[in-house]
């Protein structure tokens, strides 16, 4: 390797200095409790956290969409992770949060509301500590997770929001009907 880079190292341009050189700097990251784990979240994608309140109930939405909140005049639907990622619905308990990202391409960005069991700290994490997704064994999708963070002797699952939350897929399930939902045979 180091006879590969000392070719390289003639030829290459220098490196410009500003925000060429980010990447190399810790991104910071909202961690939070889901069912016993840690996962975070990059800081870039969250506009606020709120406290848990009334949600309206939307019918025929798959158990992963709990609602729709009205945040300042705008509908967001609020998603409950726990569900998404195929676990049972999330309790509702006294630290419990809506967390309100965006998500989705640069020109068509989706406000989208995620419940989370609690909201712990905004952290740094630097890119020589993130390792890559597992392959197997995850409890989670390996395509929502962006990577595994090392902190403090710890394990964080650093989410990709833009595919757990992809919008073309949580609309697609939204056509789909739940299966514990009896068929109605009356009208």
């Amino acid at each position: 390797m180091n006879h590969a880079s000392a070719l390289l190292a003639p030829s290459a341009p220098p490196v410009p200095a500003g925000p060429a050189s980010a990447p190399a700097e810790p991104a910071q990251y909202l961690t939070f409790q889901l069912a016993h784990e840690m996962f975070a979240i990059g800081i870039l994608a969250i506009k606020e956290i709120i406290e848990y309140g009334h949600l309206t109930v939307v019918p025929m939405m798959p158990a992963s969409v709990r609602g729709v909140i009205n945040l300042r005049g705008a509908v967001v639907p609020v998603i409950d992770l726990q569900a998404r990622f195929g676990e049972r619905v999330s309790e509702v308990g006294k630290r419990t949060c809506i967390v309100i990202v965006e998500v989705g391409a640069p020109q068509e960005r989706q406000v989208v509301g995620v419940i989370v069991d609690a909201v712990n700290e905004v952290i740094d994490i630097a890119p020589s500590e993130i390792e890559a997704p597992p392959a197997f064994g995850a409890r989670v999708r390996t395509d929502f997770i962006q990577g595994i963070g090392k902190v403090r002797g710890r394990f964080v699952i650093l989410l990709d929001l833009d595919r757990t939350l992809a919008p073309d897929e949580l609309a697609a399930l939204g056509h789909l009907q739940p299966e514990a939902a009896p068929a109605s045979g009356g009208h």
